[in-house]
C-alpha cells in the first residue's frame, strides 16, 4: 500500500468514527447543559465551593465567575510550581523560576499548554498530575460553559439570565470529560502508553552511555490533553514520544480525541435552541474547513519536489516513521485548526506551504472545528459577522437564529476577532524590532520570522505548539507569551459573553420571507468565505513575509 493511500484511508476512517460519535455524544451534552438533576458527587463540590447551582447569572455574574475560578486557578498552579522542590515525588527536581513558573500557569489555566522546558525534566508527580492535568480538565470545562452560555443567549427570549457558571462547570468535568477520560485511558494504556508514578530509570546502551526517563501518569494526561484540546505533553517530544503515543492506530485514537467534542458541540447547538439544521450548517462550515486544509496538508507534504523528497516518497523530516507522512499531516491540521497544540511531528521541518497552513489554521481563531467551546462561540460570532454582511448586501436588518443583529451585537463580535490578530501582531513586531528576542532565533531570514509568527500566534490563539527551532525560555518569552495567552484567552470571553446577555434579552423576531435562511448550503458558503476573507485580509502581509515567502522560494 503507497503512503498516499494509507494516508487517504486513515482520514476515511476518522471520518467514518466522527460520524459515528456524532449524534449520541452531541445530544447527551444538550442532556447535560439543560438538565436540572444534580448528582451527588455534584453536591458535594457546591457544598465545598460554596455555590448555589441553581441560582441563574447575567453575564456580568457568569464572567465574574469565569474570571475568579480563573484567577484563584492562575495562583494555585504557580505556587505549586514554585514549592515543587519541597513536595513529594517531585523526582529530585527543583522548584520553577518565578517567570516560567507564571507562563506555565497562564497556559494551562487558559487552555494554551504552551511549554517553554522539557518536561521530563522539569516537572514531578505532583506537579504533572495535581496541577497540570487538573486544568486540563476545569480548563476545557470552562470553554464550554462559554459556548453554551451563548448558545443559551440564542435560545431564550426577554431575560438577561445565561444559567450558572458553577453548575455548567461541574457538569462538563464530572458528566463529560472524566467519563470519556478514563474509557479512552484504558484504550491508550492497551495501545502501550504507560501509565505509572515510576521514579528515575538509566535505560537502554548509547554511545557514550545510558540514557534517564521518568515514568508518569502518562495516558491518563494524554486521553485529556486532546480530548480537553489542551496540547501539554508529560515529556518534551509531546505525542512523538512512544510513551505518549506508541502505534498509528493510538495516533488515529488520539486524533479522534481532539476533534470529536467539537464537532458534537454543533449537535448539542441545534438541539438546544431547538433547530437541528443550524447546528448542520455549522457542522458544514466546519468540515469544509477541516476536510480543505488536511488534503492541502497532504499535498504540499507529498508532493512536494526535488530529488530528496521524491526519493523519501515526500517531506519525511521531522515525522515518526511509525506515523508516516499521513497521519502527521492529519494530525498536525487536528491540532492546529483545534486549541489543542499537541505534536507528533515538528512544524518547523514541514515544507513551508505546509509550515504556512499550520500557522493559517490558528490564524482563522481555531474554529474548523476549534476547541471545545472556544470553537462553536468562536464559530458563531463569525456566523453572525456573515449575517451581517448578508444584511449589508440586500439593505434589511441582519437577523440569526430569531434574532436582530443591531449596531450592539455587531460591535461586540468586531472586538472579538480584532482582539487576537491585534495581540499575535504587535507582540511578534515588538520581538523583530528589539535585539534580544531575535536572538532566541535558530534560523534567519523568511523562516526565523515564521519561528517568532507562530510561537505569538500561538499563544495568543490558546494553541500552545511550538513551531521548533525557537529558544522560548527567555526572560521576553516567558513573560510576552504569558500575557498574550491571558488577554487571548479572557477577553474574547468577556465580548461573548456580553453578546449572549444582549441576545438573550431580545424578544424572537417572526421569521418573514426576507429572512436569511441560515440553514442553507448558500450561506455555509458565504460563512466559510467570510472566515477566509477575514482571515486573509488581517494575517496576510505577515504570512507573505514569513512561510509564503519561504514556499515560493523552494
Amino acid at each position: 500500500m503507497s503512503p498516499v493511500t494509507a494516508g487517504v484511508l486513515q482520514l476515511l476512517a476518522l471520518i467514518a468514527a466522527l460520524a459515528l460519535a456524532y449524534r449520541p455524544l452531541g445530544d447527551y451534552m444538550a442532556r447535560v447543559y439543560s438538565s436540572e438533576k444534580h448528582y451527588k458527587p455534584e453536591k458535594w463540590i457546591y457544598r465545598a465551593i460554596g455555590a448555589n447551582p441553581t441560582a441563574e447569572m447575567r453575564w456580568p455574574a457568569y464572567l465574574r465567575a469565569v474570571l475568579a475560578f480563573s484567577a484563584v486557578s492562575v495562583l494555585f498552579l504557580y505556587a505549586l510550581q514554585r514549592a515543587q522542590g519541597v513536595l513529594p515525588g517531585s523526582l529530585g527536581f527543583q522548584a520553577i523560576d518565578p517567570d516560567q513558573a507564571f507562563n506555565t500557569a497562564a497556559s494551562f489555566v487558559a487552555n494554551t499548554n504552551w511549554q517553554s522546558y522539557y518536561g521530563e525534566q522539569t516537572m514531578g508527580h505532583v506537579v504533572q498530575t495535581g496541577g497540570l492535568a487538573v486544568q486540563n480538565f476545569v480548563s476545557a470545562a470552562v470553554g464550554m460553559a462559554v459556548a453554551v452560555a451563548l448558545v443559551r443567549g440564542f435560545a431564550r427570549s426577554r431575560t438577561g439570565e445565561l444559567g450558572n457558571f458553577w453548575a455548567d462547570l461541574v457538569r462538563g468535568t464530572v458528566r463529560i470529560l472524566i467519563p470519556i477520560s478514563v474509557i479512552g485511558a484504558v484504550v491508550l494504556v492497551a495501545c502501550g502508553a504507560i501509565q505509572n508514578f515510576s521514579g528515575i530509570h538509566e535505560v537502554g546502551q548509547f554511545t557514550g552511555g545510558t540514557q534517564q526517563w521518568n515514568g508518569g501518569a502518562v495516558a491518563s494526561q494524554e486521553v485529556i490533553k486532546e480530548l480537553g484540546t489542551n496540547g501539554g505533553g508529560y515529556f518534551n517530544a509531546n505525542s512523538a514520544h512512544p510513551f505518549e503515543n506508541p502505534t498509528p492506530f493510538s495516533n488515529l485514537f488520539e486524533i479522534f480525541l481532539i476533534l470529536v467534542i467539537p464537532f458534537a458541540l454543533t449537535r448539542t447547538f441545534g438541539r438546544m435552541v431547538g433547530n437541528l439544521r443550524q447546528g448542520y450548517a455549522i457542522l458544514a462550515t466546519m468540515a469544509v474547513i477541516w476536510i480543505g486544509f488536511t488534503a492541502l496538508m497532504m499535498w504540499t507534504e507529498f508532493a512536494h519536489h526535488g530529488p530528496a523528497f521524491e526519493a523519501a516518497g515526500g517531506a519525511t523530516e521531522g515525522k515518526e516513521t511509525r506515523f508516516g507522512i499521513g497521519g502527521s499531516s492529519i494530525f498536525a491540521v487536528a491540532t492546529t485548526l483545534t486549541s489543542t497544540g499537541a505534536v507528533n511531528s515538528f512544524h518547523s521541518s514541514y515544507t513551508g506551504l505546509g509550515g504556512g497552513i499550520t500557522m493559517l489554521g490558528m490564524q482563522l481563531g481555531e474554529i474548523a472545528p476549534g476547541g471545545v467551546g472556544s470553537g462553536l462561540y468562536g464559530m458563531l460570532v463569525m456566523a453572525i459577522i456573515a449575517v451581517f454582511i448578508a444584511g449589508l448586501m440586500v439593505g434589511r436588518t441582519p437577523e440569526y437564529l430569531g434574532k436582530k443583529i443591531s449596531t450592539r451585537e455587531i460591535k461586540l463580535a468586531a472586538c472579538y476577532i480584532l482582539i487576537t490578530p491585534a495581540l499575535v501582531l504587535c507582540f511578534t513586531a515588538a520581538a523583530m524590532a528589539l535585539p534580544t528576542p531575535a536572538n532566541s532565533m535558530t534560523n534567519s531570514g523568511a523562516h526565523g520570522f515564521s519561528e517568532i509568527l507562530y510561537a505569538y500566534t500561538s499563544g495568543a490563539n490558546n494553541n500552545g505548539s511550538a513551531f521548533a527551532g525557537l529558544n522560548a525560555d527567555t526572560q521576553w518569552f516567558n513573560s510576552t507569551i504569558g500575557i498574550a495567552m491571558l488577554l487571548g484567552r479572557f477577553l474574547p470571553m468577556v465580548f461573548v459573553l456580553a453578546l449572549a446577555g444582549s441576545l438573550a434579552e431580545q424578544k424572537p423576531v417572526p421569521e418573514t420571507a426576507g429572512t436569511l435562511r441560515t440553514d442553507k448550503p448558500l450561506y455555509a458558503g458565504l460563512l466559510v468565505g467570510t472566515i477566509l476573507i477575514i482571515t486573509g485580509l488581517t494575517y496576510f502581509p505577515a504570512l507573505a513575509l514569513g512561510p509564503l515567502a519561504e514556499g515560493l522560494a523552494s
